[in-house]
């Protein structure tokens, strides 16, 4: 006769990997529809582009924001790990875009505080690779 309690621990067992799986697969589906969202989006702009004719600073520091969220999308398809890193450049390029359209229309108050996000987020970086550095517990920009 079986005992019960091996009978729960073994369907705990399965539903938990299965579990994992799901969650993996949903994962990875998830960034390849943003990988498509992102390739869809730099098209649009380029089109954009042409229609303009020429293109703007901010349309520049659009495009790398696309390169830098395909790059950190190819580098979890590669390693499994999601750079940190990365996104703390995707948001200092998002602030300092808003910073060069906008900054003609704002207040110095304002455009001071868009300066010191910029630092924080420049702070957390040099603050991530220190320690990535100085207590490396795998590979480094891991999340």
């Amino acid at each position: 006769m079986t005992d019960p309690r091996s009978k729960l621990i073994s369907s705990h067992k399965f539903i938990e990997r299965l579990g994992n799986e799901l969650n993996n697969v949903a994962h990875l589906l998830l960034l390849f529809v943003l990988w498509i969202a992102v390739l869809w989006s730099t098209t649009a702009s380029v089109f954009d582009i042409l229609h303009k004719g020429t293109p703007s600073l901010d349309d520049l520091l659009l495009f790398f924001i696309y390169l830098e969220i395909l790059a950190m999308i190819g580098i979890y398809f590669q390693t499994k790990r999601m750079p940190v890193r990365f996104l703390i450049y995707i948001a200092i390029t998002a602030v300092t875009r808003v910073l060069v359209v906008d900054v003609k229309i704002m207040s110095n108050a304002t455009i001071m505080t868009y300066a010191g996000a910029i630092a924080v987020l420049a702070l957390a970086v040099l603050i991530i690779k220190y320690s990535s550095a100085k207590f490396p517990g795998g590979s480094s920009d891991q999340s």
